[in-house]
């Protein structure tokens, strides 16, 4: 049962090709945690297929008449090909993305998807990490690489390798609204030691 702990609210961002792991973990540990979370589709249907073929129904399209990014204080970017490079080809996300980093407002992604802000240019100067086969990605866009730390948080920024790094990723996200004391708690639910 959701017991809501903070007015804030997060969208994770699902294109087609995915990978589920990594969106879905952040959804489940922000449900856990009381922090309100949507899956949005930035498809005009709701339903997507993940990169290893999990149907995965949203609750929000970027599509819907009333969808607004307003609605959110963090965006989050799950990986997967071809995940990645469809959230890339979303002009209107791409463009949220780049005035919320203007603005400083949060943001977070995981896998091969800190490469779409390095693309955007959001990076430079900033510590950052990404999946090892995008990280030349954020070394040419100027980011501070951390190759080897499974989660980077850098001010409103927090990114992270892969799949095997999604719980961590998630308690980040989880601290950045509720601190430790709500970290050490979701940690202990699911027995993450």
């Amino acid at each position: 049962m959701f017991k809501q702990a903070s007015e804030k609210r997060v969208a994770v961002f699902v294109a087609p090709g995915l990978e589920e792991i990594e969106g879905l973990t952040v959804v489940d540990l922000l449900f856990r945690a009381g922090i309100p979370c949507d899956t949005v589709a930035i498809t005009p249907e709701r339903t997507v297929t993940s990169s290893h073929e999990v149907t995965i129904v949203c609750k929000r399209s970027l599509f819907d008449e009333d969808f607004s990014f307003d609605d959110y204080d963090m965006l989050v970017l799950p990986g997967g090909i071809p995940g990645t490079p469809n959230l890339r080809a979303c002009a209107p996300l791409c463009e949220e993305l780049a005035a919320r980093a203007a603005a400083g407002r949060p943001l977070a992604a995981i896998c091969a998807a800190p490469s779409i802000l390095a693309e955007l240019g959001l990076l430079e100067g900033r510590r950052a990490t990404s999946n090892p086969g995008f990280q030349h990605v954020l070394a040419e866009h100027g980011a501070v690489l951390l190759a080897d730390e499974p989660v980077v948080v850098d001010a409103n920024l927090i990114t992270s390798q892969g799949a095997g790094t999604a719980m961590l990723f998630a308690l980040e996200i989880v601290r950045h609204y509720l601190g430790d004391e709500a970290v050490g708690r979701v940690r202990e639910g699911v027995v993450l030691r």
